[in-house]
């Protein structure tokens, strides 16, 4: 067991890293190109890889830390890939099973995810407050897909925000698990959630701004 443990915390790292780098790039570079798509598709499959390897590490050795990054990964990773499949779908059409399944598991997910966090705050563990924040942050975002599924969303190319919030929302996971790990090397004396929280504190402004710059609204 500590072999196959092993095994899959080197496939997770490496899933992990990768999925750090090539974010990394296609954030800071143009978007829509063939390089963009080739950077993106290397960034999903590292982002899924180390997703899964994350679920299966929590279940050989429970850890809420890896449960959490494997289940959001998973969900903004796919969901961000699927929008790609709704540009050309007619208004309130494009979704398959798997959409609808990946939206309901992650809303039913979130609630659970509320629920432990008023546990754990209820036990004076402040870590509670994570779980809360990435709960409701779950809510609205399977929330978000609903609208978008039934056809109801105020935005036009709702596919490219959807898959523009969900890929960046997949990199904020890379760049939360990979700051978790690393802050306790870091010169600095602040609460555990405090790091858990900050790379969404820091970079979920960015994708507002990079939501409203690229929506086109529905016209009334």
């Amino acid at each position: 067991m500590d072999i196959l443990f092993k095994i899959l915390l080197v496939l997770h790292i490496a899933g992990g890293g990768t999925g750090l780098i090539t974010g990394a790039v296609n954030m800071a570079r143009p978007k829509g190109d063939k390089t963009h798509k080739l950077i993106g598709n290397v960034f999903m499959y590292s982002m899924l890889t180390a997703a899964c390897m994350a679920l299966l590490l929590s279940i050989i050795h429970p850890n809420s830390f890896l449960f959490i990054v494997g289940i959001f990964t998973i969900y903004l990773t796919a969901t961000g890939r699927r929008y790609l499949y709704f540009k050309n779908a007619a208004p309130g059409g494009g979704p398959q099973i798997l959409d609808w399944i990946l939206s309901i598991a992650m809303i039913a997910t979130s609630f659970i995810f509320i629920g432990m966090g008023a546990w754990y705050l209820f036990r004076s563990n402040n870590f509670g407050i994570v779980f809360i924040v990435f709960g409701i942050l779950g809510l609205r975002l399977g929330r978000a897909d609903i609208f978008n599924y039934q056809g109801r969303s105020e935005i036009k190319n709702y596919w490219l925000t959807g898959h523009l919030q969900r890929m960046a929302g997949s990199y904020i996971a890379a760049v939360t698990a990979f700051e978790v790990v690393n802050w306790k090397y870091l010169p600095l004396a602040l609460p555990g959630y405090v790091s858990w929280l900050l790379p969404t504190v820091l970079l979920v402004p960015l994708i507002v701004i990079w939501t409203r710059k690229y929506q086109v609204l529905v016209k009334n």
